[in-house]
């Protein structure tokens, strides 16, 4: 074999390889706005009391069933952030993003925005003066205000 064939038999798998990924791209992008729409079209605001907040892997202790077996095989196995809430005389296991799990309060009502049982966003609430800063943004902001005093 011949340095010029074995580049060339490098170069059609690797142009293989990027046409699968691009496919599957854009496979995933058109779920991805399907699920955005139907998020949007469902979308409600409902008043919840928040019981706990959890970071653990879903099983059917603590969801639902029928939900727990309609998710794919790679979120089963992933930690995801579970909310126990009270919403009216009902006690139920909601599903939320990183950003909304870190901003919401343990043991408060708060208005939220849900679409099935997943929570879009909180209502009424800034997200950004709420969110964890580091201590880099903490010192900053403490000097910028000593500063705007003077």
């Amino acid at each position: 074999m011949n340095y010029s064939d074995v580049l060339i038999i490098i170069t059609v798998v690797l142009a293989i390889i990027i046409a699968l990924l691009y496919y599957f791209n854009k496979v995933n992008m058109r779920k991805m706005v399907q699920a955005q729409d139907f998020i949007d079209s469902n979308r409600a605001t409902v008043q919840i009391f928040v019981i706990d907040k959890r970071q653990e892997k879903p099983s059917p202790s603590n969801l639902p069933k029928v939900v727990y077996d309609q998710m794919p095989r790679t979120t089963k196995m992933r930690k995801a952030n579970l909310i126990r809430a009270k919403i009216g005389p009902q006690i139920t296991t909601l599903i939320c993003d990183k950003p909304v799990y870190n901003v919401i309060p343990v043991k408060k009502s708060v208005k939220v925005d849900l679409a099935g049982m997943y929570i879009v966003g909180i209502t009424g609430m800034n997200l950004e003066n709420k969110k964890k800063k580091t201590l880099t943004e903490k010192m900053s902001l403490n000097l910028n205000s000593k500063i705007s005093k003077k």
